[in-house]
């Protein structure tokens, strides 16, 4: 990357980091179960109310609970149970519906990220309703106080019950916009346990990857905070100690609610410092072939950090010590590398593979220049990279078995 492009992004991520502190963040208000929820309706005075979800979600049986809740304290609810694994324009349009006809006041997504994802631009639409949601796409759009919404998570990792944004895809123009405001932040977190038993064990594993990418890259970037540092510390610590357990025995309950905690506390620390090239590659295969999120990033930060070299390795070291995978006393460089291992490791013992099958050749060159232009200059890298060196990266991941 030339000089000037390198000032130019530092700038624009000094400029950033320094706006921080005085940025309207809020973190959502934790309710440790459904069956606590019956105080927070009776506080936002919720009379009726839209779950967004997804048909697997209700087959499952996972709205049960939630929904004696609201029959217990006499609350009409309508569910919405068409949200796609990249939910599009026609989900928040036809949930919306139903919200109006319903003359809903409150909002609760149930699911992975892809229904917290819908039930947000639902929100945004109900502050906007002259607002398609492709005019919201981009950063700060939505400034409007949106409907009480409460998020309930099903998998730990996406953390999307924390964050400022929704993707939503318009299937027809086949694009994605990216809902990125303050006001899209849920009201609630409901961290449930009891919730994710049902989870597979590959989903188990690749969104408690995920959840670790997260904390990771909020960790080695340079717009970090005290607060952000401690937060990517402990969820690094929670992943390491208990996603194996989790992928292991999937009712174990205490290592099922600390990988809740670990994804929301991972969640809040991104939402402040960013991510990193992990995941401007991760989207932009998912964007391309539908790589589940969390896998990608699993496959992909081994070699991702390992190409940062020595300016993370202070870093790397720190997050090796808080994972348990080595010590205060040893070198920066020997405590970074045994952290990589590490990853490597538990990628190994969770059958996530080390390579992504599906790769074409002849994709490359473009995916590399989606990656480069959403992380430049926006996220606060350790090291800037250009297009041609990100390129390398998708070499390095793809299954050359099958490769053409």
């Amino acid at each position: 990357m030339n000089i000037a492009s390198k000032l130019f992004c530092r700038a624009f991520q000094i400029a950033f980091r320094a706006a921080l502190p005085i940025l309207p963040y809020r973190e959502p208000k934790i309710v440790p179960s459904c069956s606590e929820l019956g105080d927070v309706f009776k506080k936002e005075n919720s009379t009726s109310v839209l779950i967004v979800t997804d048909a697997g979600i209700v087959k499952n049986g996972l709205t049960n609970s939630l929904e004696n809740v609201l029959r217990k304290n006499k609350i009409r609810y309508i569910v919405y149970d068409k949200t796609q694994p990249n939910p599009t324009v026609n989900n928040v349009e036809d949930a919306l519906t139903l919200y109006n006809k319903n003359k809903c006041d409150t909002l609760i997504a149930i699911g992975g990220g892809s229904a917290m994802d819908c039930t947000k631009a639902v929100g945004a639409r109900v502050a906007y309703p002259k607002k398609t949601v492709g005019k919201m796409g981009g950063v700060l759009h939505v400034l409007r106080r949106l409907p009480t919404l409460i998020a309930i998570p099903t998998t730990a990792g996406t953390g999307s019950e924390t964050t400022l944004a929704a993707v939503i895809t318009d299937d027809k123009l086949h694009h994605k916009y990216a809902l990125m405001s303050f006001p899209l932040i849920p009201h609630y977190a409901v961290l449930d346990a009891t919730l994710t038993y049902t989870l597979p064990p590959h989903m188990t594993s690749t969104t408690g990857m995920d959840a670790l990418t997260h904390a990771v890259e909020a960790y080695i970037g340079r717009s970090t905070s005290k607060e952000t540092r401690r937060l990517a510390l402990e969820a690094t610590k929670l992943v390491f100690e208990n996603v194996e357990k989790a992928y292991v025995n999937g009712n174990d309950h205490k290592a099922r609610e600390n990988m809740l905690h670990a994804a929301y506390k991972a969640g809040v620390a991104f939402s402040k410092s960013y991510v990193g090239y992990i995941h401007a590659v991760a989207h932009s295969l998912g964007g391309k072939y539908g790589t589940p999120h969390g896998l990608a990033n699993a496959v992909i930060m081994p070699y991702v950090l390992e190409s940062y070299g020595k300016c993370v390795y202070k870093k790397l070291h720190r997050l090796g010590v808080a994972a348990g995978v080595c010590s205060d006393s040893e070198s920066f460089e020997d405590g970074a590398k045994k952290f990589i291992e590490a990853i490597k490791a538990l990628n190994e013992k969770m059958n996530i593979p080390n390579k992504i099958t599906g790769i074409k050749q002849k994709d490359i060159s473009d995916m590399a220049r989606y990656a480069e232009k959403e992380a430049n200059p926006l996220y606060p890298v350790p090291k800037l990279m250009t297009k041609k060196e990100l390129e390398g990266f998708y070499y390095q991941i793809a299954d050359w078995s099958e490769m053409k």
